[in-house]
């Protein structure tokens, strides 16, 4: 695929400052395997000149049953007299290297690292190209806190479930709603991390997590821990697998987590159709499978699944886990194999997977510092590039959702008159996030390099600042709290900035939502300083899930509404950039800002994303639910206006068959359309070809997008392409009334025109999935719409020899 001008100019720069530097590195990590003169570095695993499988081999081949067994937990156990030293599997790197897993220790050297805006933050810019900068630039740093002995080299990141529901507290952690936007962060973050080089070697080793259709921690007596995920095919394969999919098929992702959650009644930790089926066979994972944290033990003491420990070895590991995310395989799997429940071979097989990979990132190759990317130590953590790109990061992820009318005609934001010109000029800045710092970079963060807060943001334009937190913390419950002063600041000051949101004691991993309003009395302190102040009134709200603020985006006295997500280290920075005019805002929403009467209709337990009319049941995301918003999935505004033009598009495009599926097609695919060259509306209602049957390779609609900046301002705009199948897929298979199948992010100068080139891949993008799971290309009029265009593409199937 080919693009112009993508963010040429904001983002040329950080690419090139984020270049390896020739820095030598720590001397405290040793050689995991493999060092010189070590007991077995005349063996054949040592030697780098033999095949990464055959090595693998040779030293699973020598190891005991005893000492294998230690070998599939994340604490995995060395082998000392083959000199193998012990290995935590356990870091994590979500959006920067963070502590939450046992492989990372920030001290002496190493205090802290660059922590970027939390991913759904992150997800808002839609810019992919951004994210893979941001995986490299936490790639360097943790391969030098790997150099340094403080952190491990297989990161379980990143979390690309579907933010199905409102509520969940986890969804902070994820790309947001749309199937298509996980996907692309999941490969995009994946290549970033990873960084492949030489035949398949990795600069680390990343894992998607959690497989499957896991979005529910804790809500109505129901836990992570003990339910079931009911979910259809057809779900399955449009919504929940996407992602994962992109991961192993796109990114090439080292890993993948399985769930704590059952699917249809299986854990999935156990289930051989999703681990050796889907996930090995099918997309051709290069790595190994890892439990979620306790899976295992989970799935036997909490769920009850085996009746004995041997039985649910025997269940996991013969269904495809290669690692257990805890002590139960440890413990456990010697006495399956002796009471026949486990072969041998199944161990072995696991620990092939896993070894391999350790292979792959040089931990076999003696000396790290002699390694590629070996000379990366402190100097090239919190660097200035880094910590560059992380404002970046935050500002891209700033979304504009109200922008109210100014003196002048135009809106009230940017801030660019007296408020930021006039040395005199009060702000008053309020709210329970008005000094946030640790708040800023949500859950599975590290320590970060330095922080700048809301209030050290606004305070660097405007001289004059008046701050009054107006809630005591972001709960914001009793009759304590000190409302009345923030009240009177507002009334004293030219301009009022309300810093208001949620935080991890709102929404958290185990802690869903049970409101989607703003806690405690939050709202109440929005509305009395907005009553009282006698300049403009912005509001800026940190969350990582939507909030119905509803009462804020009808009140004109609040003049402008900025979501800044869990922004990272430079949160603050980046908030004042876009209120002050230094940044154009060009985030859009990643997930869709339902009413709080939405959650009345849909409990977090019914995992159906299709709305049910019948019983009442409003459907999921955008691209099912058709009700009332507070904002929808894409809303974002800008300091300028884009137009858009189609500058090539296809208004036909032709399905060829694999040969050797013509006869079956015609006979069971296309129905009634099979005997001439498809494409009258009329003849395709109900026709529709198998992706299977199809020839894939090559087979995309080009989409060429000329963005006009019709404004004064340059910007970076998302172009933003969604697809509509004929109505018949629509009523017969349930298919999303429109789906996001491309996006593009481009900066574009005030008063110019920038070209925007997409591929839209027919197989993957436009084909529906049946509620039999399976995908299928319907015949007939497609349409593609682009802002305020829609072009259509009639899809038709070549003649049938011999039909």
């Amino acid at each position: 695929m080919r693009r112009r001008l993508l963010l040429a100019v904001l983002l040329a720069g950080t690419a090139a400052a984020l270049a390896v530097a020739p820095v030598k590195a720590s001397a405290a990590r040793a050689a995991f395997a493999c060092a010189a003169g070590g007991p077995a570095t005349s063996l054949p695993f040592c030697s780098q000149s033999l095949p990464l499988r055959a090595r693998a081999r040779d030293y699973v081949s020598r190891l005991t049953r005893a000492e294998k067994v230690r070998l599939l937990v994340n604490n995995a156990a060395g082998v000392p007299r083959l000199g193998v030293a012990g290995y935590e599997w356990w870091s994590e790197a979500l959006h920067g290297v963070s502590d939450t897993g046992p492989g990372v220790h920030f001290a002496g050297a190493f205090p802290g690292a660059t922590a970027f805006p939390q991913v759904i933050g992150a997800a808002a810019a839609f810019n992919a190209t951004l994210w893979e900068l941001v995986g490299k630039a936490v790639s360097d740093e943790a391969r030098a806190m790997y150099n340094g002995g403080q952190a491990g080299l297989t990161f379980w990141s990143p979390n690309v479930n579907i933010f199905r529901d409102p509520r969940w507290g986890r969804g902070q952690e994820t790309p947001g709603e749309d199937p298509a936007v996980a996907a692309r962060y999941a490969a995009a973050y994946v290549r970033g991390l990873q960084q492949p080089y030489n035949h398949n070697r990795l600069k680390l080793a990343a894992c998607c997590k959690h497989f499957t259709a896991y979005d529910l921690d804790s809500w109505g007596g129901t836990d992570r821990f003990h339910f079931n995920a009911v979910v259809s095919p057809q779900d399955l394969e449009d919504t929940f697998n996407v992602p994962f999919k992109a991961c192993v098929t796109q990114g090439r992702a080292a890993s993948v987590m399985c769930s704590y959650n059952q699917v249809n009644g299986v854990p999935t930790c156990a289930d051989a159709a999703f681990l050796k089926g889907t996930i090995r066979t099918r997309w051709g994972l290069d790595g190994y499978i890892v439990s979620d944290c306790d899976s295992v033990d989970v799935f036997f003491r909490d769920q009850h699944y085996t009746r004995t420990v041997e039985d649910a070895v025997a269940a996991t590991v013969k269904a495809g886990l290669d690692l257990d995310c805890g002590p139960f395989l440890a413990q456990y799997t010697e006495s399956a194999v002796a009471k026949g429940k486990v072969a041998d071979g199944d161990v072995d097989a696991a620990l092939m997977n896993t070894v391999v990979v350790q292979m792959r990132l040089g931990m076999f190759d003696g000396d790290p510092a002699r390694q590629p990317f070996g000379r990366l130590g402190p100097a090239d953590v919190c660097t200035p590039a880094h910590r560059g790109l992380a404002l970046d990061a935050a500002r891209q992820s700033v979304v504009l959702l109200k922008n109210g009318r100014g003196k002048h005609g135009g809106g009230v934001l940017p801030l660019t008159g007296k408020a930021r010109r006039r040395r005199g000029t009060a702000v008053a800045v309020v709210g329970p996030h008005a000094e946030a710092t640790v708040a800023m970079v949500g859950n599975y963060a590290g320590k970060a390099c330095a922080y700048v807060t809301p209030l050290q943001g606004i305070a660097k334009y405007a001289a004059a600042v008046d701050h009054q937190a107006g809630c005591v913390d972001v709960a914001c419950q009793g009759s304590s709290q000190p409302i009345g002063a923030a009240v009177d600041a507002a009334r004293r000051a030219d301009v009022t900035i309300v810093v208001a949101g949620l935080d991890q004691k709102v929404e958290a991993e185990g802690l869903d939502r049970t409101s989607l309003l703003l806690p405690g009395r939050q709202a109440e302190l929005i509305s009395a300083v907005a009553k009282a102040a006698k300049g403009p009134v912005i509001l800026v709200l940190l969350s990582g899930g939507p909030i119905d603020v509803a009462f804020a985006q009808n009140d004109r006295r609040i003049s402008a509404i900025l979501w800044a997500g869990y922004p990272g280290e430079a949160g603050g920075q980046a908030i004042a950039d876009v209120i002050f005019g230094q940044h154009n805002p060009g985030g859009k929403l990643p997930v869709t800002w339902y009413p709080q009467e939405y959650l009345r209709k849909a409990p977090m337990t019914d995992m159906a994303m299709r709305a049910d009319p019948g019983r009442g049941y409003p459907g999921r995301t955008y691209r099912f639910y058709t009700g009332p918003t507070i904002y929808p999935f894409g809303h974002g505004l800008s300091y300028t206006r884009f137009t858009h033009g189609i500058a090539r598009a296809p208004a036909q495009l032709t399905v060829q068959l694999s040969g050797h599926h013509h006869a079956a097609a015609a006979t069971t695919s296309l129905l009634n359309a099979t005997n001439t060259r498809l494409g009258h509306h009329s003849q395709a209602q109900a026709a529709a070809v198998q992706v299977e049957h199809a020839r894939c390779d090559g087979l995309v609609v080009p989409v060429h997008v000329d963005v006009t900046n019709a404004g004064d301002r340059d910007g970076a705009h998302a172009v933003l392409v969604y697809h509509a199948p004929p109505a018949s897929a629509v009523a017969v298979e349930g298919a999303p009334v429109r789906q996001l199948v491309a996006f593009e992010k481009v900066h574009v100068a005030a008063g110019g025109v920038a070209r925007v080139e997409m591929a839209v891949d027919v197989c993957d993008s436009l084909s529906i999935a049946g509620k039999d799971g399976v995908r299928r290309i319907h015949v007939g009029e497609h349409s593609l719409m682009v802002g305020e265009l829609t072009h259509s593409v009639t899809i038709g199937v070549e003649r049938l020899v011999g039909a």
